[in-house]
């Protein structure tokens, strides 16, 4: 009888601790500058806080790590990702560039940089997302071309998730940045993410039974 039990007991348990792991949280960081950082804005402001908060509206649960540095190029960023990316890593959110095409840096540099960030996180067997970024005018239309093409030809390349320009629907608009004109008040962190949101939500898809 007791053995019967016991027995009972452990097939009853089973489908708890299945259940249990099921909704275990995806670890996901976004990696980036002083745009997703949040600079001048409370931690809570900032686009991880407020992905995170939009994801978990939406049914997903994922554990956001903002690894943003202000003034960070994509090389940069490549140069800091063992540390940046922790282990149990299971998506990254790429947000780098700006810092390069605001600094005319080549984009041969830019390109091999963030090949070398897809390449190592895809190697680890981590999923990525690219956000795009765009060169401003004053550079010429010819390193825009060069610089422009980076993010269609890696995610093309690697066959990894692109959301074509990280600032959509807010660059250039006195309202929804800060004082310098460059980055995001809450209110443009707010449109951001509401644009981007079904690009992730697509992006996480595999994850959704996790």
């Amino acid at each position: 009888m007791h053995i019967l039990v016991l027995m009972f007991g452990l097939m009853t348990a089973l489908p708890v601790a299945a259940r249990a792991d099921a909704v275990k949280p995806v670890k996901l960081v976004v990696l980036g500058d002083s745009l997703s950082a949040g600079l001048g804005l409370p931690a809570n402001e900032a686009f991880p806080a407020k992905l995170q908060k939009a994801l978990k509206d939406k049914g997903l649960d994922v554990d956001i790590t903002n690894a943003g540095v202000s003034g960070d190029t994509a090389s940069g960023g490549r140069d800091r990702l063992d540390w940046s990316v922790a282990q149990g890593t299971e998506a990254v959110i790429v947000e780098l560039g700006a810092n390069d095409a605001l600094r005319g840096i080549d984009p041969a540099v830019t390109r091999g940089a963030l090949t070398e960030i897809v390449t190592r996180l895809k190697a680890r067997g981590i999923a990525v997302m690219l956000c795009g970024m765009l060169a401003p005018p004053n550079y010429g239309s010819d390193y825009a071309a060069k610089f422009n093409a980076i993010y269609p030809d890696l995610a093309k390349q690697f066959g990894v998730t692109l959301y074509p320009f990280y600032l959509d629907g807010v660059a250039a608009d006195p309202k929804l940045n800060q004082a310098d004109g460059i980055h995001p008040t809450a209110a443009g962190v707010d449109i951001i993410v509401a644009k981007m949101l079904p690009t992730v939500e697509a992006f996480l898809q595999p994850f959704r039974g996790q």
